[in-house]
């Protein structure tokens, strides 16, 4: 026998595939944990992980039950369907037609069953964690202590119970459906369902298709009854919330739906007992028979032939619910409404009693200084302000004065293209520097803003405070700060002549996660895609990273249950009582909700639209975190960021709001109370633009409390738009210091008017004024703050609105001159805003007028202002001045040093009186009409005109030259050059127009 060959050695298997299949597996953790776990260590840094925690522990609950139930749903389904299959399948041509489906399907088999419930299962656990939210409310839910006025049920099962109700039936419907269209598939496909000659159902499929359509029926019985409330919420034509034939139509059909559904229900169980079919399918057809005639055609017959003929007295009641609960759920219950009996005649010392509101009157325009903030206060190229400065007030030498206010923030933008690199980008500029601070009513030399705290280092009236801001509108993306100790600092603070460079620091505050390892770094260089933090030595183990730096995301991220107000404002405030100040900025917070009853549902974006917020394509600058609309809403928190670390502080504004509560219920730590919060920190605090925004929209039609007159519609406002722009956006709310009529003082308010609704009529209707102060330093909260105060003139009134006033401005004749002139001279005439208070008996209308270079470097400069009351027009250099003109002389009023003053003075233009051209000759005298004499001057008119002309250019000439060199009193002598030349310039082009 021959011996076997020998057997040939197994062949070992390569590590390498293996190998890379760990090593990918761990690549995609690494990338897919780089997020969730840096995001961790943000929230841990701010001491806020229980926010994160909730969240993600709630999403996670959520998706698991998501996930189970329809997942589970459809395998037990798929799983009983092929289980109970028939032990042989019908010989029928139908079924031998499904042979190959089957034969095709069965190596797949394990698969489907297995597969298509974890796909399902995965959608279904998404949608369940999407209501985390939803969930938490309905868990914690406070009450309300309010009742709804058609069930009588408290509010809180409206806002809290009912979306969650609403989408755990359609989650289950959903379920039941898809399992359903599983055991129909599954028992078609097997012979447990035949269709081709007559319905055949075996005994198994019978009653596992009953149940289901039993289930289902009953989900679709659950619906209709949750719907019966969700009418109470409902957006109407005329009005939200249920209407007339809501409740005596469509409420009813709703319950009537409910029972039919209920039966059916029931007769699909004993169709699957039974085994016929007939009665749930006779069941079916009349179910749906009966949502056509009750669910549509018997409301529309009663609101055809019931409520239209007599319309006004069947909504009346219906109408008077929504005006309350709109009323209430906006905070518009408590509005002091006055009956402003407007006088339109200029009395002289008609605004002695106004004297502080029209001393207090701001003349800086906060949309358009910006660029001369810039200009003067920038220092470098990277630095920058923003496009829309912030207006506080600031208790200063005892008195409290309107400030505009700004941070210094970092602009890499303004780097040139060889200064851009990571490490400059990212570790050497790193943050903003200072606080630029001007009187809001006191124009400083040349026009200027007078600024009482500015410069590097900063100085002024403010004291001693942490400048360097590394939280803020304008943060880069992330920066890497600190560096070991011993370590040369290399973060730029500011420009220094001493040091002949830049003046650098390091960062030693906790602002950020610090990158302690390499794993870490790892992790942030995946995150922001930058591998420099792997690599550069300046990533240490002490490096901080800071990210996520606006105040307003810091705020949405460490409360996302509230929304965020479209502006924030800094303020210096001394918290620690040292001495030494910090910046903080103030965030103003809502909680809203959709599901309050009967209260008119309000677009958001649409009401806090207004002409500061539109860019060129008309779009909002500003997109911000919130909901598509609301019917409730509340300033509830008041949210405090630190511009130096980036701390964020909560604090409970409105004690009173359940939705608020709720949530602190379920972050019990969270929010700190409102006596924790600074008396100086206190009097910052303001009344928020977004809320007040929507509040004034609602006033357009709900200052109309009687249900009647709402009906008829005759007396709806609107916001007037504002004239200084292109007329299509709202003009926005103002904050002004000012007296209202019946308000023993005045007080730093929010304001803005009311003009008939008409596309036509521009006719000042209503005036609001809302009081900001919420207190002072000594850390009490004033019982008046956000006490609404609405002037409602008389309906025969014709006083005119912004729109008139505007266009009554741009057509006076002596300011057209005047304005015309300065814009054919190399520069252009820049229009404030239009500011309306009601004062001397009546409206007083004030417009400050800027100018800058038409090219070159621009900004604006205060040059004239414009007043107006009634028909009278006043247009000066000053504010003093102009009300004299309308007032005869003697407003009464003390304006202060509201007005330009220049080292030299410069004179108002008086278009009755002909000025001298200053050449030194003298004029000769010729009578006037009043007997006087006025002054002629030499020359034809075209020549004094030609050389006013003249004049004027070499002024603005020098002016610039001035301007560029810092020398201010020469600066003044221009500007007075320059209003002498106007001044003739006036007088010559009235002495050709008189002749022509």
């Amino acid at each position: 026998m021959t011996s076997a060959a020998p057997a040939k050695p197994a062949r070992r298997r390569s590590a390498l595939g293996p190998t890379i299949l760990i090593l990918a597996v761990l690549l995609v953790a690494l990338f897919a944990s780089a997020g969730l776990v840096t995001e961790w260590l943000w929230y841990s840094q701010l001491d806020v992980t229980q926010v994160l925690r909730t969240e993600w522990l709630t999403r996670a609950a959520l998706f698991a039950t998501g996930a189970l139930v329809l997942g589970g749903s459809t395998w037990l389904n798929l799983h009983l369907a092929y289980r109970h299959r028939p032990v042989y399948a019908p010989a029928t041509q139908e079924q031998r037609n499904l042979d190959r489906y089957r034969e095709a399907v069965e190596p797949l088999r394990r698969g489907v069953l297995i597969g298509a419930p974890i796909v399902l299962g995965l959608f279904g656990g998404l949608a369940a964690s999407s209501q985390w939210q939803t969930i938490l409310v309905a868990l914690n839910g406070e009450t309300f202590n309010e009742v709804d006025p058609q069930f009588g049920m408290d509010l809180s099962f409206f806002l809290f119970t009912l979306p969650a109700l609403r989408f755990a039936v359609s989650f289950l419907m959903a379920v039941v459906f898809i399992g359903l269209v599983a055991a129909v598939v599954t028992h078609y496909l097997y012979g447990g369902l035949q269709v081709g000659q007559g319905p055949h159902v075996s005994p198994a499929a019978r009653v596992h298709l009953g149940v289901l359509a039993a289930v289902f029926t009953l989900l679709i019985a659950g619906s209709y009854w949750l719907d019966r409330y969700s009418l109470l919420a409902q957006e109407g034509e005329r009005f939200d919330g249920a209407a007339y034939t809501d409740v005596s139509a469509v409420l009813p059909g709703r319950e009537i739906l409910a029972g039919i559904a209920i039966v059916v229900a029931v007769l699909f169980v004993v169709a699957s007992v039974r085994g016929t079919w007939r009665l749930p399918a006779v069941a079916v057809a009349l179910m749906l028979v009966a949502g056509i005639v009750v669910g549509a055609i018997y409301p529309a017959l009663v609101q055809r032939f019931q409520v239209l003929p007599n319309e006004q007295d069947l909504e009346e009641p219906y109408i008077q619910r929504n005006i309350d609960a709109t009323l209430a759920a906006y905070g518009l219950e408590d509005i002091e409404r006055i009956d402003y009996q407007a006088t339109t005649e200029a009395e002289v010392g008609a605004l002695r009693e106004d004297a502080e509101a029209t001393a207090s009157i701001r003349l800086m325009d906060p949309t358009i200084i910006s660029q001369t903030f810039r200009q003067l206060q920038q220092i470098r190229q990277y630095y920058s302000f923003e496009q829309d400065l912030s207006v506080d007030r600031y208790d200063l030498d005892g008195q409290n004065a309107d400030t505009v206010i700004a941070v210094r923030e970092l602009n890499l933008n303004g780097l040139g293209a060889n200064q851009r690199n990571w490490t400059n980008d990212h570790t050497v500029y790193t943050h903003g520097f200072g606080v630029v601070a001007a009187y809001g009513n006191t124009p400083g030399p040349g026009g200027q803003p007078e600024f009482f705290e500015g410069g590097i280092p900063s100085t002024g009236e403010l004291g001693d405070y942490e400048p360097r801001i590394y939280f803020g509108q304008q943060s880069p993306d992330y920066s890497i700060v600190g560096a070991p100790e011993g370590t040369a600092p290399w973060e730029v603070d500011y420009p220094s002549d001493e040091t002949d460079g830049e003046v650098l620091s390091t960062y030693t505050g906790d602002g950020g996660p610090q990158v302690s390892n390499p794993f870490l770094r790892a992790l942030f260089a995946i995150r922001f895609g930058s591998q420099e933090i792997l690599f550069s030595d300046r990533v240490t183990n002490e490096s901080q990273v800071l990210f996520d730096r606006d105040p307003r995301v810091r705020v949405e991220k460490v409360a996302p249950f509230l929304t965020v107000d479209s502006s924030t404002y800094p303020a210096v405030i001394d918290t620690d009582g040292d001495g030494v100040g910090e910046v903080k900025w103030i965030v103003d917070a809502y909680t809203t909700s959709n599901s309050y009853p009967y209260s008119a549902r309000q677009a958001l974006e649409e009401a806090t639209l207004d002409s500061t917020l539109v860019g060129a394509n008309g779009q909002p600058l500003t997109v911000t975190q919130q909901p598509a609309s609301v019917n409730y809403i509340r300033n509830s928190v008041k949210a405090v960021v630190d511009a130096y670390d980036g701390s964020v502080t909560l604090y409970t504004w409105d004690e009173s709001d359940p939705v608020l509560q709720t949530w602190k219920n379920v972050y019990p730590d969270l929010i700190q109370p409102m006596s924790e919060m600074s008396g100086e920190l206190m009097s910052h605090v303001r009344y928020p633009q977004d809320m007040f925004k929507v509040q004034r929209t609602l006033l357009n039609t709900y200052h109309v409390t009687d249900a009647g007159q709402f009906f008829a519609g005759s007396d709806f406002w609107r916001t007037p738009e504002d004239p200084t722009d292109d007329g299509t956006a709202p003009q926005p709310p103002y904050y002004l210091t000012l007296r209202m009529p019946e308000q023993e003082e005045s007080s730093f308010s929010l304001t803005t008017s009311f003009i008939l609704a008409a596309e036509n009529r521009n006719v000042l209707r209503g005036f609001a004024a809302v009081d900001g102060d919420a207190g002072t330093v000594d850390g009490e909260r004033a019982e008046s703050y956000g006490r609404i105060r609405l002037l409602e003139l008389s309906a025969g009134s014709a006083i005119p609105g912004p729109g008139q006033v505007q266009n009554n401005f741009d057509t006076d004749q002596a300011a057209a001159n005047t304005l015309n002139i300065l814009d054919s001279q190399g520069s252009q005439a820049v229009q404030g805003n239009l500011l309306t208070l009601p004062v001397g008996g009546g409206f007083l209308y004030v417009q400050p007028v800027y100018a800058q270079a038409s090219s070159g470097t621009q900004y604006p400069l205060l040059r004239y202002v414009l007043v107006a009351f009634g028909d009278k027009i006043g247009f000066a250099t000053t504010l003093d001045e102009a009300l004299d003109q309308v007032f005869g002389g003697d407003s009464g009023a003390d304006a202060g040093d509201a007005g330009i003053d220049p080292d030299v003075e410069v004179e108002p233009v008086d278009p009755g009186e002909d000025p001298t051209d200053g050449a030194g000759e003298e004029p000769t005298e010729q009578p006037t009409d009043g007997g006087t004499t006025a002054p002629v001057l030499p020359g034809t008119p075209q020549e004094r005109l030609t050389t006013a002309l003249d004049d004027a250019g070499t002024a603005l000439a020098d002016s610039r030259a001035a301007q560029v060199s810092g020398d201010w009193a020469a600066y003044g002598e221009a500007q007075a050059d320059l209003a002498d030349a106007l001044e003739r310039a006036i007088a010559a082009q009235d002495e050709i127009s008189a002749a022509g």
